[in-house]
């Protein structure tokens, strides 16, 4: 039994799973094992310091795995934004057939791809930004629950909610994310209307994931409690690790009246890298969702797939064929 959805597909791929772009993470030694374990991986742009970086890296990967991967492309508003159209030039001579972008206003970014025959995937965390990105001409959406690592928006809805609400609006493929690690969300995510699921922290915690070991061993020891939302303040939150230095931008924002300067040496991603490079858990702010509470292990990326797989279709011919009589 295989698990075929539109997502699959369209995208040419072999199993529903996702390994969306991660900042530090979205590598080729992250990105490959997702392809020939069958998922769909990407590489993280910003993530190379240049776009002939990107390039190199786009090669790289491509010399790991023969499968279709992409890339992601974070659009973000900034006073001095990094050169995006040499981002997308890069992926555009770079061969590669699928993006992920996120963020603001991508109408430019997207328009470009498609003019390159290059499918695209927008992430949303609201159902009407997932009609925009539709409108926009995207070809599948990927929705992050309220659970979810990294930026969830600022309505605070879960995914058992909004994965359905985007499902009965939404008319092209849908991806949910925040908070799938297993066979029973992946189950679910499907039952809610979605066809496959994206998954970030989870792909963190396996043995190809360019992360120092005690990360990964952090994450298994967390529970479900272990996140903290930061920059709510500030109208930008971000769910991020509960650690030493999250606690204290918490704490800081909790005085009233902070301003991002009171806590950028805090955050600041040259302390995180550094923190992540040398394996102090609470040297930094890393990204990491609710579904540390359902990771209980570090599998090699095919381990991990197979049997998200595996689980999946179990509990859809025992457990779900088993309740209609």
């Amino acid at each position: 039994m295989a698990i075929k959805t539109r997502f699959t597909e369209a995208f040419g791929i072999e199993h529903p799973i996702v390994q969306g772009g991660m900042q530090w993470v979205g590598y080729a030694e992250m990105v490959a094992p997702v392809a020939n374990a069958g998922g769909l991986g990407f590489l993280t742009a910003l993530t190379q310091p240049t776009p002939e970086a990107l390039a190199k890296e786009i090669k790289r990967t491509r010399e790991m795995t023969d499968k279709p991967f992409g890339v992601n492309l974070t659009i973000l508003p900034a006073i001095k934004p990094p050169p995006y159209a040499e981002y997308r030039q890069a992926i555009i001579e770079g061969g590669i057939k699928i993006v992920e972008t996120a963020g603001y206003k991508p109408q430019e970014h997207v328009d470009h791809f498609k003019q390159h025959g290059i499918k695209v995937i927008h992430k949303c965390t609201a159902v009407r930004h997932a009609l925009s990105a539709e409108r926009m001409g995207v070809d599948a959406i990927s929705i992050d629950g309220f659970e979810c690592a990294g930026h969830p928006g600022e309505d605070d809805v879960p995914g058992l909610i909004l994965i359905p609400a985007a499902a009965a609006k939404v008319k092209i493929p849908m991806l949910a994310s925040g908070g799938f690690a297993d066979g029973r969300g992946l189950v679910a995510a499907l039952a809610l209307g979605a066809d496959g699921v994206n998954m970030g922290t989870r792909f963190c915690v396996t043995k190809e994931a360019p992360i120092h070991e005690a990360f990964k061993q952090r994450m298994v020891e967390n529970d479900e409690r272990q996140t903290r939302l930061i920059f709510r303040t500030l109208h930008n939150t971000a769910r991020v690790m509960k650690n030493a230095v999250s606690d204290e931008v918490v704490a800081i924002e909790g005085r009233g009246g902070a301003k991002f300067e009171d806590v950028q040496h805090l955050v600041a991603g040259a302390r995180g890298r550094q923190a992540m490079e040398v394996g102090d858990p609470d040297g930094g702010i890393w990204s990491a969702g609710q579904v540390q509470g359902l990771i209980h292990d570090i599998p090699t990326v095919k381990e991990l797939i197979d049997r998200i797989i595996s689980e999946a279709e179990e509990i859809i011919k025992a457990r779900l064929g088993g309740v209609v009589r």
